[in-house]
């Protein structure tokens, strides 16, 4: 009688002692970095959602998931920052002729884009 292992195509090795291991192999998977916003993203689904956590780890999907929503949160950071800099009108001429204000106010769009970033991207599903 086989084991279901076997019926799906499945072998053993024989080990130590007599012991038969099943010889696992993983799917090749991608390296996508995983930055800042991934890391958040995973304490999220982990303290807020840990059954779809454990789900993900076990699916081998944890990785995927955490680099898609780094990369929907990069995108979506570069997007805004340019957009509230084109509304408040900070331009190039501003970072020319007073450094300190251009800056001020560009750490101020960061900060505020990164909040929504945060409630948009982060701490969703």
């Amino acid at each position: 009688m086989n084991s279901i292992f076997e019926e799906r195509g499945g072998t053993y090795t024989l080990g130590v002692h007599g012991m038969l291991y099943p010889k696992l192999i993983l799917e090749p998977q991608e390296h996508r970095p995983i930055g800042r916003w991934g890391r958040m993203h995973r304490a999220y689904l982990e303290t807020e959602h840990p059954g779809l956590y454990e789900r993900l780890i076990l699916n081998g999907t944890l990785d995927k998931h955490m680099a898609d929503a780094e990369e929907r949160a990069r995108a979506m950071l570069e997007r805004l920052i340019s957009q509230m800099a084109q509304q408040e009108g900070i331009t190039e001429d501003l970072k020319g002729s007073d450094q300190l204000e251009w800056v001020q106010r560009m750490n101020s769009i960061r900060s505020r884009a990164e909040e929504i970033v945060k409630q948009e991207i982060i701490n969703t599903l």
